[in-house]
């Protein structure tokens, strides 16, 4: 039987596809880098994949108050029903967006105003750069009583301040309110956040070219129009950037409003991650907060999505 008989009777050769192959061929040429980061990839499955996967399977079961967990019932979509059809979910859903939104956006303000001021030099800029960067190293927790203390109806600074100079008749209550609670909040997460901002936006400054403005203020250009037309720009990306790690961690943010107030007056602070700490070990309803925390998940991979998007963009620009 000649070769060609026998390949004939064996059948074709089995192609991989281009890209296939040469995914292949890359992970083969390159396999001791791997067994490098091996150990890593396994710390990180166990520690990140593992628990990411049970509570996704935790989410389908409902599970009993004594912990067992072997007598669990499988509810299928139930627990998702149970979230998304509650008044809670829409209240605290409606809570998260306030708290982030307005946490964002006022701290990417105030940082960027921070970083515009710093960015020029005068007298004792080291010494304001530092002492603007105090409230980002200290604890959040230590800052959340600071701030409680501060906030207090009866002993607060704030108060005892807004009397004396005859703003208010008797102390504010800001914790307890129902309306000032979520305020009062937000101001203690810009004053924790900006000093991030402000970094994040400082390294953008640096990437402004002198010439540029020069050219700008010789054309006649007032402080504004530098600022729209030359720098902002050149700032697009970084800002991007600093608004998506703003809005990751203010939907993570967890201490600040769990240590000032625990979710409360009658949930007025609430939001998705006190909530969902607050079923799991506040009422042991561990199928629903897993739920909860899933639903959380697929808001913070798309925020994660749009993270990387914004810096591959440079790449995208330069290799097409």
């Amino acid at each position: 039987m000649s070769i060609a008989t026998e390949r004939q009777v064996a059948g074709p050769t089995p192609i991989l596809p281009r890209k296939s192959a040469g995914l292949l061929r890359r992970v083969l040429n390159q396999r001791s880098d791997y067994l490098y980061v091996l150990p890593a990839l396994a710390v990180m499955m166990v520690v990140i994949a593992y628990p990411i996967y049970y509570t996704i399977e935790l989410s389908f079961f409902k599970t009993p108050q004594n912990l067992q967990m072997k007598d669990k019932i499988f509810v299928g979509l139930d627990n998702y029903v149970t979230i998304l059809g509650s008044e809670s979910f829409r209240s605290v859903t409606l809570n998260t967006l306030v708290w982030t939104g307005f946490s964002t956006v006022f701290a990417f303000l105030i940082g960027l105003v921070a970083a515009l001021s710093l960015h020029r030099e005068f007298v004792g800029r080291g010494v304001l750069r530092a002492l603007l960067l105090v409230p980002y190293v200290v604890s959040a927790v230590a800052a959340s009583y600071v701030w409680k203390w501060l906030y207090h109806s009866d002993f607060g600074v704030i108060g005892a301040l807004a009397v004396q100079f005859g703003l208010t008749e008797k102390p504010i209550n800001f914790l307890d309110n129902l309306y000032t609670v979520l305020p009062s909040l937000i101001v203690v997460n810009v004053w924790k956040e900006f000093s991030f901002a402000m970094i994040m936006l400082m390294a953008g400054l640096q990437t402004v070219p002198e010439q540029l403005l020069r050219a700008a203020q010789v054309d006649g250009a007032n402080a504004w129009q530098r600022f729209w037309h030359v720098t902002f720009p050149h700032l697009r990306g970084v800002s991007m950037v600093t608004l998506l790690l703003l809005m990751v961690a203010n939907f993570n943010s967890f201490i600040i409003p769990f240590v000032m107030t625990g979710g409360g007056p009658a949930g007025a602070s609430d939001i998705w991650i006190t909530q969902i700490y607050s079923i799991a070990f506040g009422r042991q309803r561990y199928g629903v907060a897993s739920a909860y925390s899933v639903i959380l998940f697929i808001v913070m991979m798309g925020l994660g999505y749009f993270y990387v998007k914004a810096l591959t963009r440079g790449d995208e620009s330069r290799t097409g």
